[in-house]
């Protein structure tokens, strides 16, 4: 059987007390060397016991590199909370007066739009005005400075749009100048090409020869009728006939 798990209280006996105290030191110094070894971290322990007596245990670095780090790391967290601390006072006082601050502004933009003037006084009215004034000022300055810059964008164009209609002016004259000389070269080509055509001759009718004298030829016209006129066969025709 395994032995029971050890109540953690003080041990009244004080033999027992003292064995206790032996081999658990040993165990947690030996713990402290391993984690200071397996795990290459500085590690300090310090140990007293009832009577009074000193056990201490420090990795490679020396206990008094080790106290001196862990002084400077607590002090700095100490300081590091009290910083805090004064912050959060800080802000908790800074908020009211933050609070004024903001009401005297509104007021200030309500005296500005003539609202709320009841409670100004003579002095406070006639500075309020001057502010108004000097604030007109610039706002007048600020008005014609931009009209001005306005008004020398728009020369700059017009400007450009006049040199570009008189370059368009100049190349429509020099078109119609050359529009005369074009049309006298394509004169006599068009003449030629503009030739009335005459009209083609109608079919003309075959006479009809008739032997042994004179023969007639008859002609119709749809327009005038059918017209005969006398024919005289040609000699050498006549020489033939007669032989």
């Amino acid at each position: 059987m395994g032995r029971g798990r050890v109540q953690l209280k003080r041990i009244e006996n004080k033999i027992s007390r003292q064995v206790t105290f032996s081999k658990r030191r040993s165990g947690l110094l030996k713990k402290a060397h391993e984690i200071s070894v397996l795990c290459d971290a500085e590690v300090a322990l310090i140990v007293f016991s009832t009577k009074g007596k000193l056990f201490e245990y420090s990795s490679d670095s020396s206990m008094e590199t080790i106290l001196e780090r862990y002084e400077r790391y607590s002090f700095a967290e100490r300081q590091l909370v009290a910083t805090d601390s004064e912050t959060q006072g800080g802000w908790c006082m800074e908020f009211p007066k933050l609070t004024a601050r903001v009401e005297v502004l509104q007021r200030n933009i309500r005296n500005f739009m003539g609202e709320d003037l009841d409670p100004l006084s003579f002095r406070e009215l006639q500075n309020l005005e001057q502010q108004i004034d000097a604030g007109l000022k610039r706002i007048r300055t600020r008005k014609n400075q931009l009209m001005h810059e306005s008004v020398m964008e728009l020369q700059k164009k017009e400007k450009s749009l006049q040199e570009q209609n008189n370059l368009l002016a100049k190349k429509l004259k020099e078109n119609e100048k050359n529009m005369p000389e074009k049309a006298h070269q394509e004169q006599p080509s068009l003449g030629l090409l503009s030739l009335p055509q005459q009209p083609m001759p109608s079919t003309l009718p075959l006479p009809s020869l008739t032997i042994g004298g004179a023969f007639q030829e008859r002609a119709v016209d749809e327009d005038a009728g059918v017209q005969t006129r006398p024919t005289v066969m040609p000699p050498w025709m006549l020489r033939h006939v007669n032989g």
